[in-house]
């Protein structure tokens, strides 16, 4: 049996914590890019913009550089991983400085075709 196309999306070094994007993730896992969109066009996250993206990019790729079905893709696979962190410094009281991590992560989204 031949493989499955896959059509794959990254963001590198998006201004957001790994663990806030895993929760919209979470949301979308294994449904149909339609509905993805729908849930994550009324998801009050600050991650819901850049995911939104990433499917349409995974979408438009699917469909040129594959031939795939619009109607048919789902989300086969997504996942956030750590990106660089800023390190940037707070001054306290006292002379003292506390140090601020500012997290980045990357986002990679999948697409296939439902059989």
């Amino acid at each position: 049996m031949a493989e499955q196309a896959v059509s794959k999306a990254y963001r590198h070094d998006v201004r957001i914590s790994t663990r806030k994007v895993m929760i919209v993730l979470d949301l979308i896992r294994d449904k149909d890019a339609k509905l993805a969109l729908g849930i994550l066009k009324n998801t009050p996250k600050a991650a819901s913009p850049y995911i939104i993206k990433l499917i349409n990019e995974a979408c438009a790729s699917a469909e040129v550089n594959f031939g795939m079905d619009k109607d048919k893709l789902y989300i086969s696979e997504c996942y956030a991983t750590p990106g660089r962190t800023l390190k940037r410094i707070m001054p306290r009281a006292k002379g003292r400085a506390d140090r601020i991590l500012k997290r980045t992560c990357h986002i990679t989204l999948a697409v296939k075709e439902r059989a």
